[in-house]
């Protein structure tokens, strides 16, 4: 297949750059979407090895090369399972041609998770001025996975799909890192680590181009990504001129992201997907629009943060972060979502059990007892929660207790409540502050 000079040009400089000019076995690290420039991007690094394969049958790669994907675990479903296929595709066919490509998934801690936060600390979804989702969600979790590359290799380049046709602004980015006449730069915030853009020049027609042209090297069809791109698309977004076939006529370059994301006005992709045909999204997009419109709600807030500062607006409308009620409302209306759902696509979690479970500690920590997450859950399922292997007490011995307190029931409320606080050692949740709150809990109960 005939490939473009400018093309030609990208795969000569990756090989360049993997074999000649660098002469450290550092590690390549790109950072895998599964959108178009990500896959355009190891779809051209995987032609730069084949090459160097073809060119000595005795070749021996000098350096590894890791394909990172973050998952938010907010991400949109669809995308979700699509990169899970891909990710497989792609583990399995670097190992059939026994290349130097390995697969590694991130994700956030649980302490860090959308929900943690949202229903289990209160804070309010994000907007453009509170935007606390993408150093949790994404950025940690891929800088934990750089950093331990770092410590183990000494340095690392990061390989960028980023792309100056992307907008004003990526251009602007791009080129204030870029060092001048160097394919390298330093990375902004990493020691140690370069960063990469091999495909900076690339226009969009040219990007379809090669995804539509070119055979996936990891055999998988990339005519999924199309059609999810083509479902996606609004009006608004630009689309390829350049078609290899009549099944190419529309196809935009519309973004995908979490679905709970409230930072854009509306989600334009996942309104395009429910129009052509994937309406088990719906009642995903209601609950994200409900989540956005509540946000600044005063009665929804409490009138200081988790901190204690007080924050009330001029006009008297609490702006703290979300009240205990109102976050057991998001979670009522969370899982029946994922039950609805769940119907249709039983495959599909839009939270997990781990965070239920660490929700309740949270909650507990707090001072919020008049809800639990297990009764909540048993309510909307019908089924009981497992929680059992987190409870430092059996109910046995919980009834032993209540009876040996039956004159006291204050009493029993606050050992029950205190031994709730203290079971979050059990769990993958910061001890930050346990001290004080359970202090705060005896405080409460003599006052």
């Amino acid at each position: 297949m005939k490939i473009s000079n400018k093309v030609q040009h990208i795969i000569d400089e990756l090989i360049d750059q993997y074999e000649f000019s660098d002469e450290s076995s550092r590690p390549w690290i790109i950072g895998f979407s599964g959108g178009k420039d990500s896959t355009v991007l190891l779809t051209l690094v995987w032609m730069c090895l084949n090459r160097l394969k073809e060119s000595n049958p005795n070749y021996k790669f000098k350096r590894d090369i890791y394909v990172v994907c973050n998952d938010t675990l907010v991400e949109n479903p669809i995308i979700s399972n699509y990169v899970d296929d891909v990710l497989s595709y792609i583990e399995k066919s670097a190992s059939e041609q026994n290349l130097p490509i390995f697969v590694k998934k991130t994700s956030p801690k649980l302490d860090e998770t959308f929900w943690i936060n949202v229903i289990g600390r209160g804070y309010p979804v994000p907007n453009n001025t509170f935007r606390w989702c993408t150093d949790r969600l994404k950025i940690r979790p891929t800088a934990n996975f750089l950093h331990n590359q770092i410590d183990e290799k000494g340095e690392a380049i990061v390989l960028l799909g980023t792309r100056y046709d992307e907008s004003k602004n990526r251009e602007r980015s791009i080129k204030k890192h870029e060092v001048k006449n160097q394919r390298l730069s330093p990375h902004n915030s990493s020691p140690n680590t370069m960063t990469y853009s091999p495909i900076k020049e690339l226009q969009l027609e040219e990007i379809w181009y090669i995804i539509n042209t070119f055979p996936s090297p990891w055999n998988f069809d990339n005519s999924i990504l199309f059609k999810i791109y083509a479902d996606a698309n609004s009006d608004d977004y630009e689309c390829p001129t350049v078609v290899t076939s009549k099944e190419h006529k529309s196809c935009g370059q519309s973004r995908f992201g979490c679905w709970t994301c409230t930072v854009v006005q509306k989600d334009k992709s996942m309104s395009s997907l429910i129009d052509n045909g994937q309406s088990w999204l719906t009642p995903l997009l209601t609950f994200r629009n409900q989540l956005q419109n509540e946000r600044n709600g005063g009665s929804n807030r409490r009138s200081t943060r988790r901190n204690g500062q007080v924050s009330v607006s001029e006009d008297g409308v609490n702006q703290g972060n979300y009240t205990p009620e109102y976050r057991y409302s998001v979670l009522k209306r969370l899982l029946e979502v994922q039950r609805k759902v769940q119907l249709s696509k039983p495959e599909i979690n839009l939270i997990s059990n781990q965070e239920l479970i660490a929700i309740q500690v949270l909650w507990n920590r707090d001072l919020f007892f008049n809800k639990t997450v297990t009764d909540l859950y048993k309510e909307v399922y019908g089924i009981e929660l497992l929680t059992n292997n987190f409870k430092s007490i059996s109910k046995i011995e919980r009834k032993i207790l209540k009876k040996e307190c039956e004159d006291d029931l204050n009493l029993y409320g606050l050992i029950d409540n205190l031994i709730s606080i203290q079971e979050s050692k059990s769990l993958l949740v910061s001890n930050y502050g346990l001290n004080n709150e359970i202090e705060k809990l005896i405080e409460s109960k003599i006052d």
